[in-house]
């Protein structure tokens, strides 16, 4: 798992990569369709706050809560492993559905 700043720097890059896409083709878009355009920019920045919001997660539990301290690590290190599966899977379902809808405005141009 990579450390916070280095996530936090990831989500960064593929969101401005996916706005900077659309940045890139408005340039030959006609008036009526640079709205839609400025819309899926819009909703690329959302989900990088969105995105990197979640990166910040607590364990909430405690050493003493488990009977070894080799337990405690085994029990965070799957908890934050999960957390950033699920993460991954947001990230993932929300950056294909901008790419499908970069892809569709393409198709109209």
């Amino acid at each position: 798992m990579a450390n916070k700043r280095q996530l936090k720097k990831a989500i960064c890059c593929m969101c401005g990569e996916i706005a900077s896409v659309c940045l890139t083709r408005q340039a030959d878009v006609n008036e009526e369709n640079l709205e839609k355009w400025d819309e899926v920019v819009i909703d690329a920045a959302l989900l990088q706050v969105s995105a990197v919001r979640q990166v910040n997660v607590r364990f909430g539990k405690k050493v003493k809560d488990y009977p070894t301290p080799q337990d405690y690590r085994k029990a965070r290190r799957e908890f934050f492993k999960q957390h950033v599966n699920e993460l991954s899977e947001f990230l993932k379902t929300h950056a294909s559905e901008l790419t499908g809808r970069i892809n569709e405005l393409g198709k109209e141009q």
